[in-house]
């Protein structure tokens, strides 16, 4: 009996060199992307803080007009806005521009931002961390509610300069990059009619 002749099949898979330089490709990759990743990251946890409270004072001023009446905006603590912050209406006797969730009318309030991000300001009026709007939709200090409070909140990450909002005489907010090197253009932040 004749037997027909047995071809070997070759082996299937990786060879532990393919296995080797794949491996090593891949390393190579993530060692280029992963610091692009995490810049990536930190722009976008920055950008969502910056929108958050841009979005938290336009709600105060839509619901102190709404209202007829004084709404605040201020850190949950009183002092550090990286802490988070609420929108509310003092119902107390006396003024804190500090929310007090037993006594106050809580409108919204958040949470801390992402680590590394921190916020400072300078306003007309800064006894106290605050930000109020009176029936109106214009901003007003405690001292005289006829003084606007006017300013801007500074946004740095892990100690460089990267947004602002800007707070108007008139009680507008606006944001924009203190690095932008075009003078005319709207995110630029040196504009004086701004304030502080």
């Amino acid at each position: 009996m004749n037997t027909p002749p047995t071809t070997r099949q070759a082996a299937r898979g990786f060879t532990a060199i393919e296995l080797m330089i794949t491996v090593v490709i891949a390393a190579i990759l993530l060692s280029i992307g992963i610091p692009s990743f995490r810049s990536l990251i930190d722009n976008q946890r920055m950008t969502t803080a910056v929108n958050d409270l841009y979005a938290a004072i336009l709600l105060a001023r839509a619901e102190a007009v709404q209202r007829g009446g004084r709404v605040d905006l201020a850190p949950l603590d009183g002092a550090d806005w990286t802490k988070g912050y609420a929108v509310f209406v003092e119902t107390k006797a006396t003024k804190t521009q500090v929310p007090d969730f037993s006594q106050d009318t809580i409108v919204y309030s958040t949470g801390p931002v992402a680590d590394g991000i921190t916020i400072s300001t300078a306003f007309t009026d800064e006894t106290t961390q605050y930000i109020a709007y009176n029936g109106t939709g214009r901003t007003r200090t405690n001292a005289n509610p006829q003084q606007a409070q006017m300013g801007t909140l500074s946004f740095t990450q892990n100690g460089a300069a990267k947004k602002r909002i800007k707070l108007n005489l008139m009680g507008r907010a606006r944001t924009c990059d203190p690095n932008s090197a075009n003078a005319t253009e709207v995110a630029n932040c040196t504009a004086t009619a701004d304030g502080k």
